[in-house]
């Protein structure tokens, strides 16, 4: 019969084993590396403005949808999360649906936007973009989809612009900012932001990703790279680790006044639900959106819990609202297996139907 110490100290053996052949093959493997790249989708600049640049996405064959279609993101992320990689890659599947696919980068701010508001990323970046997308496809209205943060500027530039707007797409939106679950929401609820803004102008990015990391503190800063050591055998997993990596890292400086705002009017005010979202002096009020929405949300997201983006059902004026929920966290709806098969698919057939 054998001893359940000789048991466990053969299962920790056995362990040690193969954590010791990981580790010398991340030796041999992690040299080979390299840099890793993101963003696979040929593209190229159709419109600028200052630092802001709307891209057209190539695709294999030419698009067969008739209207563009505009991804506005986050300001507080690089936009590349949309065209990560060959196989993880929304930009992709929309293109492979016959989408004609745009993207306006926000680029890095600088001291030199310190005093940028909201009224400038929506009625002068935003509006711009789509302004030329309608002159250059001799369309009067054309499709947008907003995602997390862009998607909520999207639903203010949609009130105030309704006729510029076919169909509106919201993904990981944030609407009612005071669900009980929005960890997010709870912090910042408590932060003097004039005392912040005032005191360092454009808010550093790694303030931001700090802040971000500490939602999670021990599956974002000790599980995840606990788990690379199961990895390191398998070049282009750690590649995949490495690019996710620099995606979460390579964040912008937010600009100083428009956080300001956004920080007073959405987390603090939740003004899409209890109003007072005024942007250059009108009331933003959802009963406006005429147009049809669709509004994605991710079943286990963390950032932007689901209770918090199917609000919008309520306040929107559309009779053609459709919500769809999607199995997956904040980052899983860009990036799973289960995202690449369902989402673009899900997004084209809707607009077909539009």
């Amino acid at each position: 019969m054998t001893s359940p110490f000789r048991a466990t100290a053969d299962a920790l053996a056995a362990e040690a084993a193969s954590l010791q052949q990981k580790l010398g093959a991340g030796l041999r493997t992690l040299p080979g590396v390299g840099d890793v790249h993101y963003g696979v989708t040929p593209r190229e600049e159709v419109w600028r403005d200052g630092k802001v640049v709307l891209y057209r996405f190539i695709g294999e064959t030419a698009p067969t949808a008739t209207v563009p279609l505009l991804i506005t993101y986050a300001l507080v992320n690089r936009p590349y999360m949309v065209d990560l990689q060959e196989d993880r890659s929304l930009v992709k599947g929309l293109l492979a649906q016959g989408q004609d696919v745009y993207l306006i980068d926000w680029g890095y701010p600088d001291r030199s936007d310190r005093f940028l508001l909201l009224d400038d990323y929506i009625n002068r970046f935003i509006d711009g973009a789509i302004d030329h997308l309608r002159q250059a496809s001799g369309v009067e209205a054309i499709n947008v989809l907003g995602i997390c943060q862009g998607g909520a500027l999207s639903l203010c530039h949609a009130a105030l612009h309704p006729h510029k707007l076919r169909n509106l797409i919201t993904m990981v939106t944030p609407v009612d900012f005071h669900t009980p679950d929005n960890m997010l929401s709870n912090w910042v609820r408590g932060v003097d932001i004039d005392l912040l803004v005032d005191t360092l102008g454009n808010v550093p990015a790694d303030l931001m990703n700090l802040s971000y990391l500490m939602l999670k503190p021990f599956r974002l800063n000790v599980q995840k790279y606990v788990g690379l050591l199961d990895i390191l055998d398998d070049s282009r997993a750690v590649q995949d680790f490495l690019r996710m990596e620099k995606w979460i890292f390579d964040s912008p400086d937010q600009v100083g006044e428009a956080f300001r705002q956004f920080i007073q009017q959405f987390y603090q005010g939740n003004g899409f639900i209890e109003g007072g979202i005024v942007i250059d002096g009108e009331t933003i009020d959802l009963k406006q959106l005429q147009m049809p929405v669709l509004n994605i949300y991710a079943e286990q997201d963390h950032l932007v819990p689901p209770d918090a983006s199917k609000a919008l059902r309520e306040l929107v004026g559309t009779d053609d609202y459709s919500e769809v929920g999607f199995r997956g966290g904040h980052i899983g709806i860009y990036v799973s297996s289960r995202a690449q098969r369902e989402v673009p698919s899900a997004i084209a057939s809707w607009l077909a139907q539009r």
